[in-house]
């Protein structure tokens, strides 16, 4: 094996343990708690409806896996998903606020429709 290329793959070596060697990110609730301002006006609003770029469902993101918004919000932010204010709203997160987030809303119990509870009466 020629120097250079000896060098290249002990260097490539080294870097790969490395990314393996990380421990994932673990989100804290409580921290997430103070990084949703944003995530709120649109997500936090039972039936809120957004007209930009279409109309659509805004989804609620309270009792979601941490894990899906985590994914999703990655996605957003590397353009995999393209909705542009989400694209917006992530571009200057770490991957630490993502868990966090996702850690908050993960959390939360998920809302359940109105009509979904009826005939469910408490005694």
């Amino acid at each position: 094996m020629r120097p250079l290329a000896f060098l290249a793959a002990g260097a490539f070596g080294f870097a790969a343990l490395g990314a393996l060697a990380q421990a994932p990110v673990q989100g804290n609730a409580e921290a997430g708690k103070n990084k949703v301002f944003q995530c709120q006006g649109c997500h936090g609003i039972e039936g809120w409806k957004t007209a930009f770029p279409e109309v659509y469902r805004v989804p609620r993101l309270g009792g979601q896996k941490p894990a899906y918004i985590v994914a999703a919000l990655k996605e957003y932010k590397s353009g995999a998903r393209d909705f542009p204010t989400m694209r917006a709203m992530t571009n200057n997160l770490s991957d630490q606020d993502m868990a966090d987030i996702a850690a908050y809303y993960g959390a939360e119990q998920p809302q359940v429709a109105a009509n979904e509870t009826k005939g469910e009466g408490k005694k």
